[in-house]
């Protein structure tokens, strides 16, 4: 079941693939990557989820995996499994380009991070490993 919370996002289309971030809570849907930011509803049904957004160019430059469109409406589906969920959508400027994704649950506490109130642990270069000599 996809569950409220922050996910990983990657996704791809035959022109070109990315990877962002994406929160669900409470039926809705909102994220960003490096080019645009995406907004909408999501509808869970067990182990199955659709999901209609609405995505926003933020940053000049790179195309988005559709192409090169200022604003695009989104239709995905998918299904979850345990903290992976896989989708495949298409956008309405785009018929026939078919998006396909993957969404990973990320954990709020991963065990040994430092907490708020724990204070940060001393960077001490000696401690990274050290590469291995190269011949000349």
């Amino acid at each position: 079941m996809l569950k409220d919370g922050t996910y990983a996002a990657w996704f791809k289309t035959a022109l070109g693939q990315g990877t962002g971030i994406v929160h669900l809570a409470h039926g809705k849907i909102w994220g960003r990557d490096a080019i645009m930011t995406y907004d909408g509803d999501c509808e869970v049904d067990g182990n199955r989820f659709t999901a209609t957004l609405t995505t926003r160019r933020h940053s000049d430059g790179l195309p988005t995996v559709f192409g090169d469109d200022q604003e695009l409406a989104v239709k995905i589906e998918g299904t979850c499994a345990g903290k992976l969920a896989t989708y495949a959508g298409t956008a309405e400027q785009f018929p026939g380009v078919i998006l396909e994704g993957v969404l990973l649950f990320s954990e709020q506490h991963q065990p040994g991070a430092a907490q708020a109130n724990e204070p940060i642990p001393t960077f001490s270069p000696a401690k990274l490993p050290k590469l291995p000599k190269r011949s000349r």
